[in-house]
């Protein structure tokens, strides 16, 4: 299965932000869209970063409660990794493993067209999982 499968199913929206925005107003966006990453967008929609929770997290424990009040641009992940409509989930899988994240933008010719998280990735493995588990029993069945 490819990305583009998977976006086809959960649709290409994708939260963003701008790189001007506080700590504060991206955990608000987060909890509000009940996500676990927003993209910071610039000029153009271009990607110029990506905030997790585990940036918030990390700005938390270094600056105090102080780092809500800071923009974006001080915290946020700015060399985003991201992929294309045509790779893998196997792929994307073995990209998320190494780089240790959650949340892969998807793009194309230049474009933000959605963003796939680990979820979705587990989940269509599962589901792939599930039917080749379906498909051995029905085979052994008329075996």
């Amino acid at each position: 299965m490819i990305v583009k499968t998977i976006l086809a199913a959960k649709g290409g929206t994708v939260v963003t932000i701008e790189p001007t925005a506080t700590l504060a107003e991206a955990t608000q966006l987060l909890s509000r869209h009940r996500i676990g990453a927003v993209v910071v967008t610039g000029a153009g929609q271009r990607i110029v970063g990506i905030v997790s929770e585990r940036d918030i997290v990390r700005a938390l424990a270094e600056h105090g409660a102080g780092a809500l009040q800071r923009p974006l641009t001080d915290v946020m992940t700015r060399k985003v990794v991201t992929c294309g409509h045509a790779e893998t989930i196997s792929g994307i899988m073995e990209r998320m493993t190494g780089g240790k994240f959650r949340h892969l933008p998807v793009v194309e010719d230049d474009r933000l067209v959605g963003i796939i998280s680990i979820g979705d990735v587990v989940k269509v493995r599962l589901e792939e999982m599930e039917q080749e588990q379906n498909a051995l029993r029905d085979y052994i069945q008329t075996a």
